[in-house]
């Protein structure tokens, strides 16, 4: 028996832990979001001054919820298409299922975006993955998501705020956070040449170490950001399919705000779901809710379009990514054949032509 065998038990053994303490923690956290719909289900009949929201989403049409969720169903495979481009040489299959079942997480357990692609990043170790790589490719596809949710953000604040869409002219809630979005993405984007600069290569300290590693991650992200390729939309799809269905929430509701207030409310809002709550709720609503109301939409149908919206933007991930996350522990074990590399394939389809 060599030395390194005892390591490869005991990394075996942690990992296994981990993935048991992941499953308890996606079980809980679908237990709570079921008591706490409950309960604002029972808020919504109970309380008098909320029957008027209760009696919008009653008559909300069939077919524009059905909208709706098949638009976050195309939310969540508009994740799937960004994994499986971040994590380029994954299989397909079993891409599909881990980034279904970070979804699962984000949105029944109080982890947040970083934290849920954390959970991906085990299951892709528990594999065989390089959990150098891992954790470098996962830092990618969290920044990659991110700067779509800047650009968006910094591209309806200035189209508001310019006049060319309509929209609030408050520059509090147009041009100020436009601007923000846009000081941090370049401030991120400058982070490799601040890096070259600053701090050379083989400059001790553990903080030239951290600053070196996130230039690297920052590096990678803006290459897949620039590259040419169509599963960037993933990407966008992502964010802008989930914003509408918020919009078709709006629609639902007989009470349509523009569609550049919807995304700066949801932009802004959304900040609130960094708070450890089982899928936001109660804090995600109130936060969109207030924003709406500061945009000048009725708190009535802000509400009801807020509740509907969340409710479909929870159960779809948390569904589909729960089954995706039993099916990968069910073929826990098997070895995972990653693909060739892209150039690899791009020449073997040339060779078929």
């Amino acid at each position: 028996m060599t030395g390194t065998e005892p390591r490869h038990e005991q990394v075996n053994e942690a990992l296994e832990l981990d993935v048991r303490k992941a499953s308890r923690k996606l079980r809980h956290g679908l237990i709570s979001l079921t008591i706490l719909v409950v309960l604002v289900v029972g808020l919504l009949l109970a309380v008098p001054g909320l029957h008027d929201v209760a009696h919008k989403v009653a008559r909300m049409p069939a077919g524009l919820i059905v909208l709706a969720i098949c638009l976050e169903i195309l939310s969540c495979a508009s994740y799937v298409i960004a994994f499986l481009q971040v994590f380029d040489r994954a299989p397909i299959r079993f891409g599909a299922r881990v980034a279904l079942s970070e979804l699962a997480f984000g949105a029944a357990v109080s982890l947040g975006g970083a934290g849920s692609v954390a959970v991906g990043a085990l299951m892709l170790v528990e594999r065989g993955a390089s959990p150098g790589v891992v954790v470098k490719r996962s830092a990618v596809l969290f920044l990659l998501t991110s700067a779509i949710n800047l650009i968006t953000l910094a591209l309806a604040g200035f189209a508001v705020w310019f006049g060319i869409l309509p929209g609030t002219s408050n520059a509090l809630l147009s041009l100020v956070p436009a601007v923000v979005a846009v000081v941090a993405f370049f401030g991120f984007m400058a982070l490799p040449w601040l890096t070259d600069r600053f701090v050379p290569e083989g400059h001790p300290g553990h903080l030239a170490a951290v600053a070196r590693t996130t230039s690297e991650t920052v590096r990678a992200t803006m290459e897949v950001l620039f590259t040419t390729d169509w599963r960037l939309i993933g990407a966008f799809g992502f964010l802008w399919f989930d914003i509408g269905v918020l919009a078709v929430c709006f629609w639902a509701t007989g009470h349509t705000p523009p569609l550049t207030t919807i995304v700066l409310a949801y932009q802004i809002g959304y900040l609130s779901n960094f708070l450890p709550i089982p899928g936001g709720i109660g804090v995600l609503d109130g936060s969109f809710v207030g924003m709406f109301v500061l945009f000048g939409v009725a708190a009535a149908p802000a509400t009801s379009a807020t509740l509907v919206y969340h409710a479909i933007s929870l159960w779809v991930p948390a569904t589909w990514g729960t089954v995706a996350f039993l099916m990968l522990q069910r073929s826990r074990g098997q070895p995972v054949t990653l693909r060739p590399p892209r150039e690899e394939r791009r020449a073997q389809r040339h060779r078929a032509v």
